[in-house]
């Protein structure tokens, strides 16, 4: 199962970075779907509306999964997101938990990329 839903994390993600956000959204998340994103209310349809609008903004985001962890029925996703090809991005972790394989609660933080880091080992 946890193989499962791993995939189907993954796949939300791809899924809304391609612009296809309704589809996502009717695909792998629940009735009763909702995160904790700070920016907007905490229910499907004022994220999915955002998400729709900055797939409108950024139609050649790109979106590179580093690493995927799953126990029980929470996976999180380690992400490195690009609104644009050529800028440095966001590294991005989505937290999700199921309940009949399907998405019904959703955290995400993030964090800018630094041009200059003294770190040698990068973000990633």
């Amino acid at each position: 199962m946890i193989n499962s839903i791993k995939e189907k994390a993954v796949s939300f993600l791809q899924t809304v970075a391609s612009g296809d956000v309704r589809e996502a959204f009717r695909k792998y998340t629940s009735s009763n779907f909702r995160h904790h994103n700070p920016f907007f209310r905490g229910g499907p349809e004022s994220l999915m509306l955002a998400m729709e609008e900055d797939a409108t903004k950024n139609p050649h985001k790109v979106l590179e999964v580093k690493h995927v962890i799953g126990e029980g029925h929470m996976v999180a996703v380690h992400s490195h997101v690009k609104q644009h090809q050529d800028e440095l991005g966001v590294a991005v972790v989505h937290i999700f938990r199921f309940h009949n394989d399907l998405i019904v609660e959703l955290w995400d933080v993030s964090q800018q990329i630094p041009e200059n880091s003294p770190n040698e080992n990068g973000v990633f």
